[in-house]
């Protein structure tokens, strides 16, 4: 029986001390099951010769539009650890000193070599397995991370970044109509995006391996879409796309 209540015509009702249903998840791929992604995701999660290692910062564990859960699903040599800051003592692997680089965009303090010419970087030449470090947050939680692990992975990791341009106004995923997740500025990508770019440079079956993750990543955007409302572009920036394009008008520089 469930228990009763007076209402303020003074008529009894009853209580119900149930939660509203929740809806239900894939087992396999945590998704909830209108847009599990089980038939898009490899049969058997992709060999690398590259260790990944994902920085997951705490609150980005928790978004629902975090591609780190699908990533470390789809490779088998990847590990997520959640925390803000990588330091000895939390992986086995860098505890080790291993050739490693991790991905971030160049500062004037923290030069960055870009990952088309990590060929040429001694640390490519000796062609030994490597690490490859990422850190999936928001942007100015991310820059925080990098900040607080450089002092260890100073000693043994290379800073290696996409191309990106902090002039220009960011995007989506693909640009899609429908804006998931608002980048900072172009040339910014999903966790998974940058690891896929990146294995496609590091792997012997790069394209390969970086086709996979991108169509999966494709999959989850367009699944994910039909459940989001379209993000308005941001009022600064709208600004400044004006301006920009009153100044080619005008023919002004």
């Amino acid at each position: 029986m469930e228990p009763e209540g007076i209402n303020h015509l003074g008529f009894p009702f009853s209580i119900s001390n149930s939660a509203p249903p929740r809806r239900p998840i894939c087992p396999n791929c945590a998704r909830p099951s209108p847009v599990c992604l089980c038939h898009t995701l490899p049969a058997q999660p992709i060999p690398t010769t590259t260790q990944v290692i994902i920085l997951h910062h705490p609150h980005e564990a928790q978004h629902k539009l975090s591609t780190t859960p699908i990533l470390t699903r789809c490779l088998a040599n990847s590990t997520a650890i959640t925390g803000r800051r990588l330091r000895q003592g939390l992986s086995p692997l860098l505890d080790q000193s291993p050739p490693a680089i991790y991905l971030f965009p160049s500062t004037p303090a923290s030069p960055a070599v870009n990952l088309s010419q990590l060929v040429d970087e001694p640390i490519w030449s000796k062609r030994a397995p490597l690490v490859l470090i990422v850190f999936d947050a928001t942007w100015k939680h991310a820059k925080e991370m990098v900040r607080a692990s450089e002092g260890f992975l100073g000693n043994f990791a290379k800073r290696v970044c996409l191309d990106c341009d902090e002039g220009v106004s960011g995007g989506s995923i693909y640009d899609s109509e429908l804006i998931l997740r608002k980048e900072p500025f172009g040339g910014c990508v999903s966790t998974m995006e940058a690891v896929a770019r990146t294995l496609g440079v590091l792997e012997p079956n790069g394209p390969e391996i970086e086709g996979k993750l991108i169509g999966v990543l494709k999959e989850m955007v367009r699944l994910q879409a039909g459940y989001l409302k379209p993000m308005k572009p941001r009022p600064k920036l709208l600004k400044k796309d004006k301006e920009e394009k009153h100044r080619d008008e005008s023919g002004s520089y």
